[in-house]
């Protein structure tokens, strides 16, 4: 729990003092996107598959401090500060970064009991982070498109 209020504390922190690059309605519904595929994903893989969870088995307040504080902050900051007029070395550069980065605070939330894996490993989430970032894009372009 120690490592969860420390991220949210961090990222509130960083959330608020970022300089918005990106309107704050594609923010906002870039991360209610987040939590619903967070959400989505967990609790198939998570409750109904069990193969991984927070803390310990079953719902607790804890998962929702993440579902609905780390997850869309994390998306929050992603895509704040994504390089939309880089080229796409840039691009893949900064999403290989941000995976990496996921993969370590996983692995960091395994090893502090925030995270547990029952059947599920750190070297099936390392290709999966890129995707979710390609789709938490995907779904600004469309969120994008459906304000014009």
């Amino acid at each position: 729990m120690v490592l969860t209020i420390i991220t949210l504390i961090v990222l509130v922190i960083l959330v608020i003092i970022s300089k918005k690059r990106i309107k704050k309605i594609d923010l906002y519904s870039t991360s209610l996107f987040a939590v619903v595929m967070a959400y989505s994903v967990d609790l198939i893989l998570g409750e109904k598959c069990h193969l991984y969870g927070y803390f310990r088995p079953g719902v607790s307040y804890g998962d929702f401090m993440i579902f609905l504080g780390i997850y869309p902050l994390i998306s929050m900051l992603f895509l704040n500060y994504f390089p939309f007029r880089r080229k796409a070395r840039i691009k893949a550069v900064y999403i290989i970064s941000w995976s990496l980065f996921s993969v370590g605070y996983e692995w960091l939330a395994v090893k502090t009991g925030l995270f547990y894996y029952n059947g599920w490993h750190l070297k099936y989430s390392a290709p999966i982070y890129p995707i979710l970032y390609l789709i938490l894009l995907g779904h600004l372009k469309f969120a994008q498109r459906l304000q014009k």
